[in-house]
This record gives structure tokens, C-alpha cells and sequence, in this order.
């Protein structure tokens, strides 16, 4: 660490009072480090670093005193990296702690499961039952619904190929009750709606004048659905989204397998969703560490 705060002073040029808070965090982050039994400083992993984050939080920690000590430790990983001690920095997909944080809004698993039942049994009821299952099934977001192909299916594999608007691709399992609800779709609606068989290259979801649904049609047919479940206001494709995320968390996922299936690069969006289970985390914390 010596060696940190000199290159700091030499190099960097940085003020004393930034040099003496760079130590000071860093020495508070070894010390946390120590209490989960880790060897030091060089040992961090990602899930320490955003356990760390997370405990600030819980401390009631300042967002500019939070910023400012992963941005202290991100500097001090970069300098290890640089001498070659570490490969990677635990700390760089943990990104500044922003004041205008989005409120996270979820789905209890009943109402999800309410909601699953809404549609009829019919050629619309078939597509939107395919559309909801869907959505809360994989965590899409609303454009990567809309961008979705027949090509991106494989229901016999049971995954999904999601595309972004920048056609970034992830591939995600797609789960029984998503799996089966899309094949009947496939069978017994769209040929109908869309007047013909599906080729490769269609959109999957499609209205009845057989054009892809846009953004602004999913969120109309959500919101037709919340109405009949009492949510209307809520009924968003988002909150099918937190829905997926908090839910795994809340049966035990953790945020890394999270981040993959979701797609989020910053791994402060899955911190957020771990505060929205806040007596999750307690139960873990009490059964995991050592001092609880």
C-alpha cells in the first residue's frame, strides 16, 4: 500500500487529504476483507467487492462517500494490475452510486402467477399467455421482445437468443412453462394471426394485422392485463423484468448468474435489486459469516 500512496503523490500529483483518504479506505476495505476470511488485499473477489458495496449501503453510507471509496479502490486495483500482482479488477463493474435511484418495483410470485392465468384460451389469449410467460420468464427487455425472431428459438434446447438494439446477443434458458406456452402459440396462433406459416427471419410476436408488435403494443397489452389484476398503474414491461430478478434472488441466485441472463454490465443494478430483498440477504448473512 506504501507503494500505492507514494506512486499517488509522485506520480499523480494528488493532494494530501485525497492521498490520506485513498489509505483510509483502503485499509477499511482490507480490514472488511479480513472479516470474511479472506488474505488480503490481493485475494478480492468480485462478489467481495460487491458484498463491500452492499454493506456500505446497509451502513447508511453517503452515495458521495460510497463513490468515493470504489473509486479509491478501483484506482489502487489498476495499480496492482499494473504491477502485475492482479489480473483483473474486482471493482470495475461497479459503477457510481447515482441519487436519482430507480425504485424497484416487483411482482409477488402470486401475482405473478394470477397473471399467468388471465389470458383465454383462444387465438389472442394464446399469443398474450406466450407473451407474459415470456417476458417474465427470461427477463427480456420490452426490445429485445420486439426484435425477437423465429431464428432466435429453440424450443427442442429450450433457449433464447435476446438481441439488443446495438444487436449485442446473450443466450438464455427458456423454462418450462415459457417453453410450452410459446409452442402452442406457435402451433395454434400465429399461422392464424399472421395469415401464414412462420419463417425463419418473422418476428415472433405479431399483431392481428400480422405487423410485429411494437413497444408501445406490449405495454398496451400489459396494461389491459393489470387492469383485470387491480395493477394497471404498476403493469409495465419492466416490472415482469425486476419480477424475474427479484425472484431468483429471493429462491437463492446470485447476482453473477443474474448478470449473465439479464444482460446488465454494471453490477450496481443487481445490488439494487438484493436491497428489494433485504431479509434475504439478513437470513444469508446470519447463516454465512463467521461473526454474524
Amino acid at each position: 500500500m506504501r507503494e500505492f500512496i507514494e506512486y499517488m503523490k509522485n506520480e499523480k500529483r494528488k493532494a494530501e487529504n485525497t492521498l490520506i483518504a485513498y489509505e483510509r479506505d483502503i485499509k477499511a476495505f482490507e480490514k472488511y476483507l479480513m472479516g470474511r476470511g479472506s488474505k488480503g488485499l490481493a485475494d478480492c473477489t468480485d462478489n467481495d467487492a460487491i458484498s463491500y458495496v452492499l454493506q456500505l449501503g446497509n451502513e447508511n453510507k453517503s452515495k458521495p462517500t460510497i463513490n468515493r471509496k470504489v473509486s479509491a479502490l478501483r484506482t489502487y486495483y489498476e495499480f496492482l494490475i499494473g504491477k502485475g500482482v492482479m489480473s483483473e479488477n474486482p471493482f470495475t463493474r461497479i459503477k457510481a452510486v447515482k441519487n436519482d435511484k430507480r425504485q424497484i418495483d416487483y411482482l409477488t410470485i402470486d401475482e405473478a402467477a394470477k397473471l399467468m392465468d388471465l389470458p383465454l384460451d383462444d387465438v389472442k389469449g394464446l399469443r398474450d399467455k406466450a407473451l407474459l410467460e415470456f417476458m417474465y420468464g427470461t427477463g427480456a427487455r420490452v426490445t429485445e421482445v420486439v426484435r425477437l425472431k423465429f431464428s432466435d428459438i429453440n424450443l427442442r434446447m429450450n433457449f433464447v437468443t435476446l438481441r439488443d438494439v446495438n444487436d449485442e446477443s446473450r443466450i438464455v434458458p427458456l423454462g418450462s412453462y415459457a417453453s410450452a406456452a410459446m409452442s402452442r402459440y406457435i402451433n395454434e396462433s400465429y399461422d392464424q394471426i399472421k395469415g401464414r406459416a412462420h419463417r425463419d427471419d418473422d418476428f415472433v410476436f405479431v399483431n392481428f394485422r400480422g405487423d410485429p408488435l411494437t413497444r408501445q403494443g406490449i405495454w398496451k397489452i400489459l396494461k389491459d392485463y393489470g387492469q383485470l389484476l387491480g395493477i394497471e398503474s404498476r403493469m409495465t414491461p419492466q416490472i415482469l423484468r425486476d419480477s424475474f430478478a427479484v425472484h431468483i434472488l429471493q429462491n437463492g441466485g446470485d447476482l453473477k448468474t443474474l448478470q449473465e441472463l439479464m444482460g446488465f454490465e454494471d453490477m450496481t443494478v443487481g445490488i439494487a435489486y438484493l436491497s428489494v430483498i433485504d431479509i434475504r440477504v439478513r437470513e444469508v448473512f446470519r447463516s454465512c459469516h463467521p461473526r454474524a
